[in-house]
């Protein structure tokens, strides 16, 4: 008996080892997936002594297998005894470090950030430091890397003879041989320049940012200027100058126009590093060229830091710098050839109006934002549109309409029916923001034309559209303007749009409410249960089921059911199916509300 507890309390490792050793590698997967589970059965000793060498001696095994490893092997602390054993776990998270699929070294780094944590200061320097060394002096550029990721966790809470040997450690990877070590470097130097003293900050890091910003291949030239960032801010301002900017301004302006796309991409953040005295002096230059870069993705970038860029200005020569530089470089990207640039442009420069106010973006951005609307890019027209709440409030309505709002109507007519779309779905947005008068006295009539488009997601766009409206304008404008319009359609010619008014009603029933609902729109559905084509009138009892909520009881009795009692009994299927959908619903008091498992059968029984 005693021979078969002990072959028990083996089982689970037993399972373990079998199931890793599955050819199917999903098996192999839930198991590593299992590992905390089994590590409970197993009890934290023998997790130290039998489990954890075994994943060390097994790391062979296909990338998603290792990944899960590697991210279930972070959360194992207490599972080996807590932090006092927490070095127990470095050894397979080490050999992870160093395989060659990417994604499983950045879980194995990660895993190991989070576990240096839990070390003490003394087995930091026991345990954790030689392990980064290791991995610092590796013979494979894997694991060289993976060192360049650890050395901030590490160095702050080591003595400083162990941070003398990492900063020497950091300092030869920054010069490797091999191009993704110093990759690595470079994407970490930022975040390593963080956590050390000034005085080496500036003897150190400086000369390593200097020298990765100038290397031979531009994947880390463009990481040195995200460290620009992180730097800038640790250094004095008087430091800046002389340590920082000849660096920068060699990265404006470099051959690659990656480097470049990734000065662009971070020009708020460098501006806001560096102060406004540098920011005058040698950003604003340093921006108009990046708007007039000869690459498209250079200029987009840079579009799309515009507005920032402005704002963060120092305030005293704000608007003399703006019109000076950065306005004629903007008119340039305005009629752009590239529509990805144009389209960057769109989405910020509407925010140029409440910086530079009434009278400049009269003279200089409105005919910007007219040449926009008109862009043959609907993404451009679109980004414009999207922000004229912007330069509403600066010149206001009467301005506003005289100049863009043309345009905007010359776009609802335009003849793709996706910009005409795009136009609809900003139409509530444009009537708050023009008010109820002049959207009557200029948009009105442009939103009931939509619900006759020749397309039915315009139509139905529109519908969506009046209901909205209403909800801004109230009831009372929808009884006098909007209801007696959709009323009329109920006897045009074509039967889709006599189907556009039912749509219609449907949508208005709730914002209108009981009384215009009952007086107004119910005899018009009623009467149009007579009409001959059956696709109304089936139309017609979905829509007396929708706004039967909206109905009084006695009018449902007395008007409502009779017709959807003759629906019922029509020739076509359909009008009879939907009509009898309609006498089972909730909203009809006479009815019982049947399941819906139960209509088929009252509508077969019916039959």
């Amino acid at each position: 008996m005693a021979g078969a507890d002990g072959d028990d309390s083996l089982y689970p490792i037993a399972v373990l080892i079998d199931e890793l050793r599955n050819e199917d590698v999903q098996l192999r997967l839930n198991s590593i997936k299992k590992l905390s589970t089994i590590a409970l059965a197993l009890g934290v000793e023998r997790t130290r002594t039998e489990l954890l060498p075994f994943l060390t001696d097994t790391i062979y095994d296909e990338d998603e297998v290792l990944l899960a490893l590697a991210e279930q092997l972070g959360n194992f602390t207490m599972l080996v005894g807590g932090p006092e054993y927490v070095h127990c776990l470095l050894p397979p998270l080490e050999s992870l470090a160093t395989v060659e699929e990417t994604v499983v070294r950045d879980k194995a780094v990660e895993s190991l950030r989070k576990i240096s944590q839990e070390h003490s200061p003394v087995d930091l320097e026991v345990h954790f430091e030689p392990l980064v060394k290791r991995l610092a002096s590796g013979d494979w550029f894997t694991s060289r890397t993976s060192a360049c990721g650890l050395f901030s966790v590490c160095y702050p809470r080591v003595s400083s003879t162990v941070k003398a040997e990492i900063r020497q450690h950091f300092r030869t990877l920054c010069s490797d041989d091999t191009p993704m070590v110093r990759r690595a470097a470079a994407s970490k130097l930022g975040e390593f320049a963080k956590v050390l003293e000034l005085d080496y900050v500036k003897s150190d890091i400086i000369s390593l940012f200097t020298a990765l910003a100038s290397d031979e291949q531009d994947s880390v030239r463009l990481l040195a200027v995200e460290a620009c960032v992180s730097i800038a801010t640790l250094l004095p301002q008087e430091d800046l100058e002389t340590l920082v900017m000849p660096t920068l301004r060699q990265a404006a302006e470099d051959k690659s126009w990656r480097v470049r796309y990734m000065v662009a991409d971070k020009f708020s953040e460098l501006q806001k590093a560096v102060g406004p005295e540098i920011t005058k002096n040698d950003l604003v230059p340093a921006f108009q060229n990046l708007l007039k870069d000869c690459e498209a993705e250079v200029r987009a970038a840079a579009a799309n830091k515009v507005k920032e860029f402005c704002e963060n200005l120092p305030e005293d020569n704000r608007e003399q710098i703006i019109m000076t530089h950065i306005l004629p470089c903007v008119k340039e990207l305005v009629s752009d050839t590239n529509q990805h640039v144009k389209s960057a442009l769109a989405s910020v420069i509407m925010g140029l109006s409440t910086i530079l106010g009434k009278d400049n973006t009269i003279e200089h951005l409105l005919p910007l934002f007219l040449a926009q609307l008109k862009d043959e890019c609907p993404e451009v027209r679109l980004n414009i549109i999207s922000n004229l709440d912007c330069v509403n409030e600066v010149i206001g309505i009467r301005q506003l309409s005289q100049s863009l709002l043309p345009a905007i109507v010359e776009l609802a007519e335009d003849a793709k029916w996706r910009v005409r779309l795009a136009i609809i779905e900003y139409m509530p947005l444009l009537a708050g923001q023009l008010g109820v008068e002049f959207f009557d006295e200029k948009l009105n009539t442009l939103c009931m034309a939509w619900l006759i488009d020749h397309v039915y997601a315009i139509r139905e766009a529109a519908t969506c559209n009046l209901m909205k409206l209403v909800e801004k304008f109230g009831a009372d404008w929808a009884q006098n303007t909007i209801v007696p319009k959709v009323l009329g359609m109920a006897n045009d010619p074509n039967y889709l749009h006599r189907m556009t008014t039912l749509f219609c009603i449907n949508a208005l029933s709730d914002v209108c409410g009981r009384d215009i609902t009952t007086k107004q729109m119910l005899p018009v559905v009623l009467k149009m249960s007579e009409d001959q084509v059956a696709n109304v009138r089936f139309n017609v009892a979905k829509s007396l089921q929708k706004i039967g909520p909206v109905l009084e009881k006695i009018t449902l009795q007395n008007q409502v059911k009779p017709v959807l009692d003759k629906l019922a009994t029509d020739k076509d299927m359909d009008v009879k199916y939907f009509a009898h959908e309609a006498l089972s619903g909730e909203c009809l008091p006479v009815s019982v509300n049947l399941p819906c498992c139960c209509k088929w059968a009252l509508f077969q029984t019916a039959n």
